[in-house]
């Protein structure tokens, strides 16, 4: 089994730095998701018999790298799921290394998306359009390289792809996005996409908790990750 990289732990949650490969939840392609891996770690660890709780408290898409928390306790995931669907005690920030600057520095971005559940593809659409969501999200730069930038991402809603398909419809299409727009794709299967820092108040202890996950191991991300210390 893949050694689980372990952010943080204690008796109500546990949180992982997902790789690109690792499949958030399970689906037609059969491969175990990430949360049978936690389940399975904390089983042989705290030599529970029987099945583990393991609760899914938000998602990342399968190409996407960074912090995850899963829910030790069914009162936890309550709890998780509702900070994740307020947002109000929860902050949720990426980076993404992209192809091309941004007019701005810094901005603001709303859009109105519309999911194609056949493409498992969103787009961009008019407000009125049938299914249609309103995602936001702010973004700053925080550094160049001679071909590549990168991005700080702070989401404001938690709409399907919607920082790949928000950066995209700017110009500023992920490294390795093939589906929104990319040159072309990572040897890796990845895009450069990071869920790098999630700060929000424990649902049990009530404290303030900051979890950032390293980024993965690429001389590209390693690059801009030193630079910022």
């Amino acid at each position: 089994m893949d050694e689980l990289e372990i952010l943080y732990e204690d008796n109500h949650l546990i949180a992982i730095n997902k790789h690109a490969s690792d499949l958030a939840q399970g689906d037609n392609t059969g491969d175990a998701p990430l949360a049978d891996k936690v389940a399975n770690y904390l089983k042989v660890k705290y030599n529970k018999p029987g099945n583990v709780f393991v609760g899914v408290t938000h998602r990342l898409d399968r190409p996407v790298s960074g912090v995850m928390i899963f829910a030790r306790t069914s009162k936890a995931l309550e709890r998780m799921n509702n900070l994740f669907k307020e947002k109000t005690e929860l902050d949720k920030i990426y980076w993404a290394i992209v192809e091309k600057r941004p007019q701005q520095p810094e901005g603001k971005l709303i859009n109105y998306l519309r999911k194609n559940e056949k493409q498992n593809k969103s787009y961009i659409c008019e407000p009125a359009a049938q299914g249609a969501k309103e995602a936001q999200l702010e973004y700053r730069l925080l550094d160049e390289s001679e071909k590549y930038y990168l991005l700080e991402i702070k989401l404001l809603t938690g709409r399907h792809h919607q920082i790949r398909v928000q950066l995209a419809n700017i110009g500023c299409i992920i490294k390795g996005d093939l589906k929104y727009g990319a040159r072309r794709s990572n040897a890796d299967g990845s895009i450069c996409l990071h869920a790098r820092r999630i700060c929000f108040t424990h649902p049990v202890s009530k404290q303030e908790i900051t979890i950032t996950a390293p980024v993965p191991n690429d001389t590209l991300w390693k690059f801009f990750e030193q630079r910022q210390q």
